[in-house]
């Protein structure tokens, strides 16, 4: 019997690629989603790349009612991937309590019902911007928590602290929380990508539109940063090799007999600048990207770049994908939606 695994956000652009991989490790993964930042055909394209569909249930972590019935019909989850969440810093900028309300409710209903049905294993959608401004980088898992730069940052760290006392009072309960960069790019097979609703509020996917002309110029936040271009740095790393560290911190939880809390981070190890983002994916793709210099943007930082030896030598994870491969794949993805966006 394959080891089932309930993936929250599983039609979302990281839950996708997670639920792709996971069927291919070996797994039986159940998808919640409620389809606020998704699309319902994502479950069709799973299929299509792996010849197996997982069961879907729709409906929001938040509703304590509905997560009930999915344990009580899945009855053998061994554990959980949390994605279900908001993730834009802009927007948690203008509507935290949004952010607040989502984020943090759905973390706490998903650890209550799971400690209802004796589920030990845990691994948080977590990220780089718990860190707020970091002194140094590339950041290691021990810098200093502070003040995060953006509500949105600030749900992660309240979730961080939640998860890791909640594991202090239940000491069978075994959680890692994944610490992600920058995740870009889309699978290789174009069928599964970043899927905005919306006008979009990352850089990348912002960046492929402008290009196909379904939204207006980039506009490039600042270029008056200390960094050597004045824009900033990010570590960027492609959605499938994050992906792939799910399965090997699931693999990893497998292994401990008792409660654990750990933090990983999930990048590249290196950073790169928006204009040189910009260049590499004009080189790689023979396109031109429209774009302006605008003002900073509130909640952004100079520079976040991960160090990322904690991963590679715990659960022998490491990035292989290269940023030239991640800004292929994300345009071969743009360019299979024609259906969706017509003016291509």
């Amino acid at each position: 019997m394959k080891p089932k695994i309930l993936v929250t956000g599983g039609l979302g652009y990281i839950g996708s690629h997670t639920v792709v991989e996971l069927i291919f490790a070996g797994y039986d993964p159940v998808i919640i989603d409620n389809l606020s930042n998704s699309e319902a055909f994502i479950l069709d394209r799973i299929f299509s790349i792996t010849n197996y569909k997982p069961r879907f249930y729709q409906g929001d972590c938040n509703d304590n009612f509905f997560l009930n019935e999915v344990f009580t019909t899945e009855q053998s989850i061994i554990g959980v991937i949390h994605f279900a969440g908001y993730k834009s810093v802009g927007e948690s900028m203008r509507d935290p309590l949004k952010y607040y309300i989502n984020n943090v409710g759905s973390t706490t209903n998903l650890l209550e019902v799971m400690h209802k049905y004796n589920v030990k294993l845990f691994v948080f959608s977590s990220s780089a911007t718990v860190y707020g401004s970091p002194m140094r980088n590339p950041i290691v898992e021990t810098e200093f928590i502070k003040e995060a730069s953006s509500p949105y940052g600030s749900t992660k760290i309240v979730c961080e602290n939640i998860l890791k006392e909640v594991c202090q009072a239940l000491p069978t309960l075994q959680v890692v929380s994944l610490r992600y960069f920058n995740p870009i790019g889309a699978h290789n097979s174009g069928l599964i990508g970043e899927l905005p609703k919306g006008k979009p509020n990352n850089l990348v996917p912002y960046l492929t539109q402008a290009v196909a002309g379904l939204v207006d110029d980039l506009q490039v936040f600042g270029i008056d940063y200390p960094t050597a271009d004045g824009s900033c740095v990010r570590d960027y790393i492609h959605v499938s090799d994050l992906a792939l560290a799910h399965i090997a911190a699931l693999q990893y939880l497998m292994t401990k007999t008792e409660g654990l809390y750990e933090v990983f981070n999930v990048g590249t190890g290196s950073g790169t600048s928006v204009f040189e983002l910009i260049t590499r994916f004009e080189t790689v793709n023979s396109v031109k990207v429209p774009y302006t210099v605008g003002p900073r943007r509130a909640g952004d930082v100079p520079s976040c770049f991960a160090n990322v030896d904690k991963i590679n030598t715990t659960m022998g994870w490491a990035s292989k994908k290269t940023l030239d491969e991640s800004l292929q794949d994300v345009w071969r993805w743009q360019k299979t939606l024609i259906d969706i966006n017509p003016i291509l």
